[in-house]
């Protein structure tokens, strides 16, 4: 059974099984699974077809290894407030399944093996740029905003659009307008995909002192923001088609997913102006599934002759 330690014992003596699942809660997979899910169609986008395989293998390794870096860095400085949120209180530093110096310790490991696997396999550009997204997320996102600005989830986009930007010099070792774009895609998908989660856990933010705009901004003002990045969103897909020269697949799964992500977000903000349940959640979790489908006809498309 799992039981919560307390974390005010330190971190117990515990099964190897269930120290190292508590070690990979902290790299949280679920939003490193999404990071890799958008850098491997970009490196068939920059390469035009299948990228060397090995290649691809030694980024997601490495690109793994970097995200579960930010990720263990972002658990352990959150770590007091993640005693105070529901959706968090299952984290391994407040369970007490690991120590704060076991974290600190595996945040920097992960930062440094992945930065040396990284410059032996991949390239300098490539490298520099994972370790400029590590900087990014824990200095920039997690240490100065998150806890002082409203628009702290907007500056998450942009930590979590480096991937793309490490897939595409990881393949040509330089960076054109076509990585741009995706990084913008990803960029400003971010706070409609968030904002939908943070809407749920509203309470949660509040009684953690975190500024979400969720907790300072009234339910209409939020579902007006998520309408305009949903808008912005899916010009940035279409504005791909011309920049990375996409073919008729993506052109129109691009135009009619986009639609459908704009029309959810709409209905969301409808739902908001009537003070009726949004059910944010469809959104966010539908999100994912649109963020998805773009990626999975990034890498088909350039597989085909039109």
């Amino acid at each position: 059974m799992n039981v919560a330690l307390d974390p005010r014992l330190g971190a117990q003596h515990i099964g190897f099984r269930r120290k190292a699942a508590a070690y990979l809660s902290l790299t949280k997979p679920r939003v490193m699974e999404l990071l890799l899910a958008v850098t491997v169609p970009t490196m068939f986008l920059a390469q035009g077809g299948i990228p060397n395989l090995l290649l691809v293998l030694a980024v997601l390794i490495g690109g793994s290894m970097s995200a579960g870096a930010a990720g263990a860095f972002n658990c352990y400085i959150d770590r007091d407030i993640d005693r105070l949120m529901r959706r968090t209180k299952g984290r391994p530093l407040v369970t007490g399944e690991l120590s704060d110096r076991e974290a600190f310790v595996f945040a920097w490991t992960l930062a440094i093996v992945s930065t040396i696997w990284l410059a032996v396999f991949t390239n300098l550009l490539a490298t520099l740029l994972s370790v400029g997204a590590i900087a990014f997320y824990v200095v920039i996102y997690t240490l100065l905003l998150k806890r002082r600005t409203p628009q702290n989830i907007v500056w998450g986009g942009a930590a979590g659009g480096f991937p793309v930007l490490i897939g595409w010099a990881a393949v040509t070792d330089s960076l054109t307008w076509a990585p741009v774009i995706l990084f913008a895609i990803i960029f400003l998908w971010t706070p409609p995909h968030y904002w939908p989660l943070s809407w749920r856990y509203r309470q949660d933010y509040k009684d953690a002192g975190v500024p979400m705009l969720t907790v300072v901004r009234g339910r209409v003002t939020v579902g007006l923001q998520i309408v305009l990045y949903a808008w912005a969103t899916l010009a940035a897909t279409l504005l791909l088609i011309p920049v990375a020269q996409m073919g008729v697949l993506y052109s129109a799964v691009a135009l009619v997913a986009g639609i459908w992500f704009v029309t959810e977000s709409h209905r969301l903000y409808g739902r908001a102006i009537r003070h009726t349940d949004p059910s944010p959640m469809r959104l966010f979790h539908g999100s994912n599934a649109y963020l998805s489908i773009i990626f999975l006809v990034i890498a088909i498309d350039p597989l085909l002759p039109f």
